[in-house]
């Protein structure tokens, strides 16, 4: 008897805008490895990036084969387009996997189709991701910690931090230090020096950021930013100051993932009460906390501890799970690119048993002389 794994056939591979390349990358080498092939639908909104990156893969593909190598033609393919284009690959049945990167929303549309014609589907959707910061963490680390996963790539990873859940005893203080960072950030060109806040994506997303903060203002928040800032006189670019939004409990916007640079900033008494508040979200892609107490940090990674994909310890929310399985739990979908079986997902596993005898065994000794 043995096991073996074949590849699975075509990868559909819908990608976001935030990761035009990282994300088709990921899923493409493993796919590639396996012996499959690739379809790309990539975010209307980064046709371009995606022609390039097609460009440089077929290019590369021909170097290959031109120093002996051999390949498949049409190995990787794009498929730019809107939402019709997405829904034809979900729908197709040659299609054996969909691994599908954007919102809940654009899950909860994926999954369903994808079930209903019994594919396979790997879902990495939102994060609603949350800091713990105890009484005895480094404040200096935390918020270096903080700024980053809050407001660099201007709040649009699904790893960004969006929420920090800080002891009662150190919440003031935290939060006067995250504003006065907060306030020297520069907003601009992201390639210029010095600039660490760049542009939001488009319109609706600036306007989605602005929704969000009117709504904490209506749930008891003090919100600080989150203004636009014209950068070079562009009308139609969408830039916004990064907002900080202390808020008196986890209301309703809090629990909403709005992809923009806001934090929300809460206070707990207990540490069962910080884990309560971080678990208590409909998403769970990533976490951390900050802390000096082993016994907390244990507490944290413990399966009592963290729900999400991914939890941290004296680092935030974003970028240090680079190699590791990304993915999450409840609404981020279940997926998991990367890591150390991820190539799974990617192909179909037989087994087989091979008979050398002139005898028959039967299943489970079963007798049954004809």
């Amino acid at each position: 008897m043995m096991e073996q794994w074949h590849p699975l056939g075509v990868v559909g591979v819908i990608s976001a805008f935030n990761f035009p390349v990282a994300v088709w990358a990921w899923n493409a080498a493993l796919a590639l490895v396996c012996g499959d092939s690739v379809l790309w639908k990539p975010s209307e909104k980064t046709p371009l990036t995606a022609l390039a990156t097609q460009a440089l893969f077929e290019a590369a593909v021909a170097a290959y084969v031109a120093d002996g190598g051999t390949a498949p033609a049409h190995l990787s393919q794009v498929l730019n387009g809107r939402a019709p284009v997405g829904e034809a690959l979900v729908d197709d049945a040659r299609v054996a996997l969909v691994s599908a990167t954007g919102s809940t929303r654009m899950g909860r549309a994926v999954g369903p189709r994808v079930a209903a014609r019994f594919g396979r589907c790997l879902l990495e959707l939102g994060g609603n991701n949350a800091i713990i910061v105890t009484p005895s963490a480094d404040l200096d680390l935390a918020v270096r910690g903080i700024l980053f996963g809050a407001y660099g790539t201007a709040g649009q990873r699904c790893t960004t931090t969006r929420r920090v859940i800080a002891h009662h005893s150190i919440h003031d203080a935290l939060v006067a230090r995250l504003e006065r960072a907060r306030a020297s950030l520069q907003v601009g060109d992201p390639r210029q020096a010095g600039v660490l806040i760049g542009p939001l994506v488009d319109e609706a997303a600036f306007t989605a950021m602005q929704a969000a903060l009117e709504q904490a203002r209506a749930q008891g928040g003090v919100v600080r930013g989150g203004d636009r800032v014209l950068v070079g006189g562009q009308q139609a670019a969408w830039y916004a100051a990064p907002a900080l939004a202390q808020m008196p409990a986890q209301t309703a916007v809090v629990c909403h993932e709005t992809f923009a640079p806001i934090l929300y900033t809460l206070k707990y008494a207990t540490f069962d009460e910080a884990i309560a508040l971080q678990n208590g979200v409909p998403q769970g892609l990533s976490s951390a906390i900050f802390t000096n107490d082993l016994r907390e940090a244990e507490a944290f990674l413990a399966a009592s501890g963290s729900d999400c994909g991914i939890a941290n310890v004296n680092i935030g929310t974003s970028g240090a799970e680079i190699g590791g399985a990304f993915g999450g739990e409840k609404e981020t979908g279940g997926g998991r690119e990367s890591g150390s079986d991820a190539w799974r997902a990617y192909m179909r596993r037989a087994t087989n048993t091979v008979n050398y005898s002139r005898a028959l065994p039967l299943a489970q000794g079963v007798k049954f002389d004809v």
